[in-house]
Parts: C-alpha cells; structure tokens; sequence
C-alpha cells in the first residue's frame, strides 16, 4: 500500500465498463431486497445519469419492477422528455408522467424571477416528494442518479436531487458515467448531449459550474482517489486558481455527503459508535 502522501502512478478515468455494470446490477440487487423490498423508483430526465440509473435497474431488477417518473415543468426541454421516452422504450420499464408547474406555482410566486437558484431548488424537490409519494404507492425504494463530481463538489439539492435509498451510480465521475452509459446502450443522442438539470431555459451543469466535467473529474482524481497534494496538483499541471476553486468546493459541501451531525450523549450514538450492519442484525 503506498503511502497516503505520495502521488500514486498510473491514475486514469478509464474503467472496465463490463466490471462496473455487474457490481453496480448486483449492488441494486442485495441493497434493495436486503431492505425488504423488490421494486425502485427513479426520477427520469432524460439525462445520461438518469438514463444509467433506469438501464442499470432494469437489469438488476426486472423492467416490470421499475417505474421511472417524468416530471416536466412549464420550461423543460421537449428534447429531454423525448430522450426519456426513448429510454422507456428501450428498457420496458413502467412509467408515469407528472407535470410539475402546477404543483409549483404557488412556490414560486414567493420568489423573485432572478432567484435562479431558489426556484431549481424549489423544483427538485417537489420532485422528490412526488418520487416517495410515489415509491409508497408501487412498493419500491427510491434509486439516486447523482454522480460522483457532483456529489463531490455539491452541485445537488439537498433533499432534492441528492435525496434517495441507494445510489448506484455515486462512486462514477461523469466522465466515468459516460463509458459506462455508453457500455450499456444509452442511446448516443443522451451521452452526447450537454449536461444540464433542465431548471430554466438554456441552463448547462458547466456553464454553471464555470468548467468542463473532463476538466474537473481530472483534477477531482488527483485529489480524491489519488490523493494528491494541492502542491502536487500544480505540478501535475493544473493551475493554482482552479485546484483552490475546487478544493474549496469539497470543503464547504461536506455538509451535504453526510448526515445531519447528532449531539453526542451516549455511548452508542448513531453516526458515530452505531454505524454497521451488524448494530442492527443484518
């Protein structure tokens, strides 16, 4: 095991697609009968992380055991609902259609046209109160879409988009996302496209991030997995300014990759002494 501080050889975004797609089908399998159920939920946008999630649960589970939500509001893309449907028919899920503007509305007309940020928040969560309400009523559990640059550099909404049971696809950078996405037969026309949430018009996930996912999941893999120095970073050729950006960003995002933190009392606190599976007999 080489040590933690030393900058470890031959890091690369390449994957064994063919690996990645029976541990991530197999995790689908025993995480979500181990809770008792059979069945998942997941919100379908029409996006390539959405459309991985859909793909790979399909196999895990049975088409006739995923049902797959479109959730259009006023502004969406008609491409977006196009590429889902073209999902649908390509994985035989079920799905269901539930427009969101009128659920919205009344939200929105408490926040002001420029608030772009507060009115996605607004929607992704009403998404995902559509997608519990939702997995009541089939009986299965709610399947995240989230990727790993995303979580990282907290580009979710909190209990919004970030909300789920289990995340299949959460330890995949984007870029990673892609060949995977590609190996299972994503059509071309979603890997392709620009990464955008489809919270107003004309919004991409780079714009609004300020870099490119090749760019950052680069960078993102010296410092997470390879465990690069900032130091190190900028010799391996990344500029000072976008390693401090993003560092930054991991830092003061922690709060949304973890549990809300519990006031210690005890001798047996959840989050801290009660963790594992065997506290609670699995």
């Amino acid at each position: 095991m080489p040590d933690d501080k030393q900058p470890q050889p031959g890091l690369s975004l390449e994957i064994n697609t063919e690996l990645a797609r029976s541990i991530l089908t197999r995790f689908l399998r025993t995480e979500i009968t181990r809770a008792g159920f059979q069945r998942g939920v997941l919100g379908l946008s029409g996006g390539v992380d959405s459309s991985l999630a859909c793909f790979l649960a399909a196999e895990a589970l049975g088409p006739e055991n995923v049902l797959v939500l479109l959730m259009p509001y006023e502004t969406s893309s008609p491409d977006s609902l196009e590429h889902a449907r073209m999902v649908i028919r390509a994985t035989g899920v079920r799905s269901d259609t539930i427009p969101i503007t009128e659920f919205a509305r009344p939200f929105l007309s408490r926040i002001p046209e420029g608030e772009r940020v507060r009115r996605g928040n607004v929607l992704a969560r009403l998404r995902m109160i559509l997608l519990y309400d939702q997995s009541a009523d089939f009986k299965g559990l709610v399947i995240g879409t989230g990727n790993k640059t995303e979580i990282l550099l907290g580009y979710t909404t909190l209990y919004g988009d970030s909300a789920c049971a289990l995340n299949p696809l959460g330890d995949l950078y984007k870029t990673q996302l892609r060949q995977l996405a590609r190996a299972v037969g994503v059509p071309e026309a979603i890997t392709a496209k620009p990464p955008t949430a489809d919270l107003w018009i004309g919004q991409t996930d780079e714009g609004e991030l300020g870099f490119t996912y090749d760019e950052v999941d680069r960078l993102l893999l010296h410092l997470v997995d390879g465990r690069f120095s900032p130091e190190e970073c900028v010799a391996a050729g990344f500029s000072r300014d976008f390693v401090d950006a993003v560092l930054r960003r991991i830092q003061l995002n922690q709060y949304k990759r973890v549990m809300p933190p519990i006031a210690k009392l005890s001798n047996r606190t959840v989050g801290y002494d009660f963790l594992y599976l065997r506290d609670w007999g699995t």
